[in-house]
């Protein structure tokens, strides 16, 4: 790969976006575990679409699920902009 060139505005934008393409579908598989975990748990405690107090354990597993593929998304980018500032990609 080339050598990141954070000196001008097009070189940042061009790094910028490339931090943004890893890992996101480990970012939107989270988020989408996360707001269908909030709603079970909301719609579990309000009886709502005839979820019951069952639903929750679904709930909190969703919301568990959501966070661990967000925090490895995190690391997984992190990583790569360490190895990426260091040119060890």
């Amino acid at each position: 790969m080339d050598r990141v060139d954070l000196d001008s505005a097009q070189g940042r934008k061009a790094y910028r976006d490339e931090l943004n393409g890893v890992a996101r579908p480990y970012r939107w598989g989270g988020l989408v575990f996360i707001v269908i975990g909030a709603f079970v748990l909301w719609g579990s405690t309000r009886g709502w679409a005839g979820l019951t107090e069952s639903a929750q354990v679904w709930g909190y597993g969703a919301l568990a699920i959501g966070w661990v593929l967000f925090l490895t998304a995190t690391f997984l980018r992190t990583r790569h902009h360490k190895r990426r500032m260091a040119q060890g990609l």
